[in-house]
Parts: C-alpha cells; structure tokens; sequence
C-alpha cells in the first residue's frame, strides 16, 4: 500500500485502484496507464513538479491531463510566482518519496502548493498516479483538490 492510498483511505473518500503491467520501456508513463486501462487520455492526469522563481527548494505542483504539456506560465501565475520551471527529477524524487514516473500527487512527504488543470472539473472521476508505475487511483476531482488543499485554474497547454 502506497503513501497516495494510505492518504485516500484515511480520508474515507470514495475511490478505486487501477492497476496495469508497466512496461519498463514506455517513455510517457500517464498515456501508458490511459491505453493499458482502456480509458480516455482526457480523464487521465500526469503529476509534474516545478519549482517557483528560480529557487530549487520553492516546489510546487501540477497535474495535468497526460496528453498535454503543462504551461509553466500559467502555474506560475495560479501560484502568484513570477517564473516556473521543471523541478530537476532528482529534487522531485526528494520532495515527494515517489520516484519519477510514479509521482503522485496524494501522500507526499511534505504538502506543496497544488494545482489541478480546469479541465479535469468536467469529469465525475479523474485517475492520477498511485504512487508507483503501473497503479492509478480514480476519485472526484473535488476529492483531490481537498485532499492536496490545492486549486484548479487553466495549466494544460496542447504539445
């Protein structure tokens, strides 16, 4: 059991695991979970770090539809940051006890400002990462956003 699901069961929300066989040769891990479980890309979110105004220890986090990049320029400004950059991975693994490629955003080590896209509001579920490849967990985006005290705003931009 995950960090991410020890974190959700404690909440006592609704929610499911999802789990899949990860192919250690798939370079974008999200749009692996979304074909191995038979879902839409839309519905599945990928978690991404960056870190805010140039300092390397100020992280923060977005999750955004694993089909899409995320807009460093508009996280920034959901976060009323001047500049946002990719975390370096290493600072990431550190911060949140996950290692890339299982990032999520539930049951980290230490809370850190969150923001969901917008996007996922349209939906009654959303999967995100379980805390390992090859396992998601489905819940309400409103459930996550309480879950993280995090915030939704418009972060996905198209590749």
């Amino acid at each position: 059991m995950t960090p991410a699901i020890q974190q959700t069961k404690k909440a006592k929300i609704p929610f499911q695991v999802h789990e899949y066989v990860h192919d250690p040769r798939a370079e974008a891990y999200g749009l692996e979970a979304a074909e191995a479980l038979g879902l839409d890309p839309a519905q599945v979110f990928k978690t991404l770090l960056v870190a805010l105004d140039g300092d390397r220890k100020k992280l923060a986090v977005g999750i955004v539809p694993v089909e899409m990049f995320l807009n460093l320029k508009q996280i920034a400004k959901a976060l009323n940051a001047k500049t946002a950059d990719m975390a370096d991975p290493k600072d990431a693994e550190r911060s949140t006890g996950y290692i890339v490629g299982g990032i999520s955003p539930l049951g980290q080590k230490k809370l850190l400002p969150t923001v969901l896209d917008a996007s996922a509001l349209q939906f009654a579920s959303i999967y995100v990462s379980g805390g390992r490849r090859g396992l998601d967990i489905e819940l309400a985006p409103q459930d996550l956003l309480a879950l993280c005290k995090g915030v939704a705003a418009p972060i996905a931009r198209e590749r």
